[in-house]
């Protein structure tokens, strides 16, 4: 089967691989239709790592993907042949503490689709994954847009996590899918007030497009005195979408005491700090989120139901072979890309 390699640091080759088979019977083997290039595909791509996950070439990346059931173990049971689906990345044990607790995000046993050392990743023509990890999707969905569920999914179990309560006022600091994903899933539950910031423009002009009040670049203007004329009372919430030390200070200033800090983003450094004074006075509360729980299926139906319309996200459409240019597009942040889809299927 052919997929796309990343052979060193930003250098992607279409090469062949032997297809995967079907080892479990609770495994599903799927044809892979789409897959969304995403930030911590972007990090492999550029830096070879991601904290304690190092890179060893050649090696397949990608995570937020939709396929095709294309064959079935002998338990499978509410999948069939022919079933569209998106596709949930994490392979969960099931057993630990962490699983019967409801909190499969945080197995202790966990694989993940495209990570270092775990399981190879997306961008190939088949994967062969449990049947827990495949979620139906309706035929008025298109393969994009269940490939976008999942970075959806994040947004939604960020919101949840938040406990956004009615007529919250937000700041989402990032406006990247991410950042972009949490001001759908946070309007979509309510009647929320969000304010955003990004380094680029074109981000923030879809921000505002999507529903923001007031979007602003922090190389341009002092956010935080700007939002903070706005909202003197403070933020109820602060989603932190960026991975940044300086968007992490900027939110400790904007929470109103009592407030919550979401913290979304990925960091590339190893470590991050907070002002202890500044969290201890205003009694701040700090929440990480570790991709996504049991929001998979309520994506879903945001999307089909109409309610969240995902596709001004996708910006740009590339086919397999041209992998190694939706990296580069998406790694340099050029021609105003939000979300770059490769159609891995019908080429």
């Amino acid at each position: 089967m052919k997929a796309a390699l990343l052979t060193r640091l930003r250098e992607i080759e279409i090469g062949d691989l032997p297809e995967p088979q079907l080892t479990d019977p609770r495994d599903v083997l799927l044809r892979i239709d789409a897959v969304g290039v995403c930030g911590s595909d972007v990090h492999y791509y550029k830096t070879g790592r991601i904290g304690a996950a190092v890179v060893k070439y050649p090696f397949v990346m990608g995570h937020e993907c939709a396929g095709t059931v294309q064959q079935v173990g002998s338990e499978v049971r509410r999948l069939q042949l022919g079933q569209r689906v998106s596709i949930d990345p994490l392979v969960a044990c099931g057993h630990c503490d962490q699983c019967c607790g409801g909190r499969p995000n945080t197995c202790r046993n966990q694989l993940f689709l495209g990570n270092p050392g775990e399981l190879s990743g997306a961008l190939a023509e088949y994967v062969v994954l449990p049947q827990d990890c495949c979620y139906p999707i309706p035929e008025s969905m298109t393969a994009g847009q269940a490939a976008v569920v999942e970075p959806l999914s994040i947004g939604v179990h960020a919101q949840r996590l938040a406990q956004m309560g009615a007529s919250a006022t937000i700041a989402i600091l990032g406006s990247g899918p991410i950042g972009l994903s949490v001001l759908l899933a946070c309007r979509a539950a309510g009647d929320c007030t969000a304010y955003m910031t990004d380094l680029i423009d074109d981000r923030l002009a879809m921000a505002a497009q999507l529903g923001a009040r007031w979007t602003g670049n922090p190389r341009q203007e002092n956010v935080v005195k700007e939002i903070g004329d706005a909202e003197p009372a403070g933020m109820d919430i602060v989603f932190e979408c960026a991975g940044e030390q300086e968007t992490l200070d900027q939110a400790l200033e904007l929470l109103k005491p009592g407030g919550t800090l979401v913290i979304v983003g990925i960091p590339e450094a190893d470590d991050i700090s907070f002002g202890a004074h500044t969290l201890r006075r205003k009694e701040l509360t700090i929440k990480n989120v570790r991709r996504q729980n049991h929001c998979m299926a309520p994506a879903i139906d945001l999307v089909s139901s109409g309610r969240i319309n995902v596709d001004p996200l996708m910006t740009h459409h590339f086919p397999l072979r041209e992998t190694a240019a939706a990296f580069d597009l998406v790694s340099g942040y050029r021609d105003g890309v939000i979300k770059a889809i490769i159609h891995v299927a019908g080429e």
